[in-house]
């Protein structure tokens, strides 16, 4: 709103996906598909409900490159693939790698085309394991 009070065309917030769990739970991800909104991520949330997350997205399969060192949120993060297969789930991951380059960070965490940030203990909760299958449609106006 406060985009069209002041007239800017460029002026954009990330659109929201809904994420469909195996046990038929849905959550509502905030879509983070450039590179602004990948750094950003939910760095500065400091609590994330259980119905909501963010799906970042990547254009191909490929090293994830991308991590925030300093957010400040206790996380699941599952990483699926193009397919929308589950390839892993990286469990409570902790709030802090101030220690470590983000691209170590990522590179040991695995692969993929999406990563769906979660609260922690969401992924166990709603059976969110290798495997699984997501349903979610991506909006096609990006």
């Amino acid at each position: 709103m406060l985009c069209a009070v002041l007239g800017l065309a460029a002026c954009t917030s990330p659109s929201t996906v809904k994420i469909t769990l195996p046990d038929g739970f849905v959550v509502s991800a905030k879509l983070a598909d450039t590179p602004q909104t990948r750094e950003k991520g939910l760095m500065f949330v400091t609590e994330l409900p259980e119905n909501e997350g963010m799906l970042f997205v990547f254009d191909k399969e490929d090293d994830l490159l991308f991590w925030m060192k300093n957010t400040l949120i206790d996380l699941d993060m599952v990483f699926i693939g193009a397919n929308k297969q589950v390839t892993s789930v990286a469990e409570e991951v902790p709030h802090s790698y101030t220690y470590t380059p983000e691209q170590d960070v990522a590179r040991a965490l695995g692969y993929g085309k999406y990563v769906l940030e979660l609260a922690a203990k969401t992924a166990t909760k709603h059976q969110v394991t290798r495997g699984s299958v997501l349903e979610f449609t991506l909006p096609t106006n990006k």
